[in-house]
């Protein structure tokens, strides 16, 4: 090839990245992306390893350069966050993320590489301190742990490379290697659900359920057919710390199992277990057994319902669970409801009482509904404005702490992300 046809040719690469999606599929519209291993669809694949039904709609922007498919993920929420209570406050954030893909077959017998990077602004958007969240604990923030605000994520969400290679017919197997990625544990992060297009907020059981979707150093192994998958991780079980910028990466000390199963098209359900070695900062000699199970059901991307449930064994300190049942139900285009009930236990340790209190278990409950009108849209961007209204139940131990036995809260907000394909 001569330098003059190479250059054009990395042109036409770079002019395929730059390109706006609806451009893109009139100029390659005689191509086809690339077969996936077991021909399975792209709509399965969530966050990191995990699967979702096969049904859930995907909202990216996707064009194809060459022999490679390009997927770009972006959702976009900035508005003003209100917690009310003795242990309230209120605050203007920005709770964001976007995600890049690139999938490339490999060879002729439906292999596949996929490059992705996963990015946000929350350190700058949301601020080490993270938004109100009544409840909500988890990490920490100058030293010591937050309580009642939900930490901002990583810049660094997501860098990883991923093949898939067919070993027969019905089978394959499956490699992920991720500086910053995610262990085989847990449902899909929340940010990557069909709720979590509509829902800013993150739920309160996070850290009992996929908190490890920002784990500093991970390699995943496994071996699926079109309806099941069973996986396992070695990774970085420390969460990430309070330089929100950097890579936290440590020698790979926890492992997780997970076995997920998609019997239909419109399903898919996971069980996990993993041992986090040393997950917290602030206690580095305690490590947690987690155990999750969840199901997931979407109609025809209309309706997505999620259960989810996750429990913590730690070395030190009593067990505690957590369950969730969220939906979001498109009624038109322009108009979705939401919502989201969670029962969960947190020790007094977790909620930062006092320490005659750090043993304690107490119950709670979290109720939110929302709605998010979706505007007409702006060439390939979808805006939309929306509100979530949160109120909980406490019982008579945390009451005097919060000033009520029904804290509430919500978010007033604006929304920007992709179409849907």
């Amino acid at each position: 090839m001569s330098i003059a046809q190479h250059l054009r040719t990395r042109l036409v690469v770079v002019a395929g990245w730059l390109a706006p999606a609806g451009a893109a599929a009139q100029v390659h519209h005689h191509q086809a992306a690339p077969p996936t291993p077991l021909d399975l669809p792209m709509a399965r694949d969530a966050s990191g390893t995990s699967w979702q039904p096969d049904t859930t709609p995907m909202f990216m922007w996707q064009w194809l350069a060459g022999d490679w498919a390009f997927n770009l993920h972006a959702n976009v929420y900035a508005g003003f966050v209100d917690a009310s209570s003795d242990r309230g406050a209120h605050r203007f954030a920005g709770i964001n993320w976007v995600m890049f893909a690139a999938r490339h077959a490999m060879g002729d017998g439906g292999a596949d590489l996929t490059l992705r990077t996963m990015l946000s602004l929350e350190p700058l958007t949301v601020g080490a301190a993270g938004y109100p969240l009544l409840l909500q604990t988890g990490e920490s923030a100058g030293g010591v742990p937050l309580h009642d605000r939900q930490h901002p994520h990583d810049l660094l969400m997501e860098l990883a490379v991923r093949a898939r290679v067919p070993v027969a017919d019905a089978a394959a197997v499956e490699l992920y290697v991720a500086p910053s990625g995610e262990p085989a544990i847990g449902p899909p992060a929340f940010p990557h659900r069909f709720v979590g297009m509509f829902d800013p907020l993150a739920p309160l059981g996070h850290h009992w359920q996929d908190s490890t979707h920002i784990s500093f150093g991970v390699v995943t192994a496994g071996v699926f057919t079109r309806r099941w998958k069973l996986e396992g991780s070695w990774f970085n079980g420390r969460e990430p710390d309070e330089d929100r910028f950097d890579l936290d990466l440590r020698a790979p000390d926890s492992f997780a199992a997970r076995l997920t199963v998609n019997p239909t098209d419109a399903t898919s359900a996971q069980v996990s277990w993993a041992r986090l070695d040393s997950p917290e900062q602030l206690e580095p000699a305690v490590a947690i057994r987690r155990t999750t199970a969840s199901a997931a059901w979407n109609h025809a991307g209309e309706l997505g319902v999620l259960a989810v449930y996750g429990r913590n064994d730690p070395s030190a300190g009593p067990s505690t669970g957590a369950g969730l049942v969220e939906a979001a139900l498109v009624l038109a285009p322009e108009h979705t409801v939401f919502g989201r009930v969670e029962l969960l236990e947190k020790t007094g340790h977790d909620l930062a009482l006092p320490a005659a209190l750090a043993d304690r278990t107490f119950g709670m409950a979290g109720f939110s509904a929302g709605y998010v009108y979706d505007a007409v849209r702006l060439g390939d961007l979808v805006p939309g404005i929306g509100i979530v209204a949160t109120v909980n139940a406490i019982g008579d131990g945390l009451a005097p702490f919060y000033g009520t036995r029904a804290p509430w809260g919500g978010m007033v907000f604006v929304r920007i992300r992709a179409p849907e394909m």
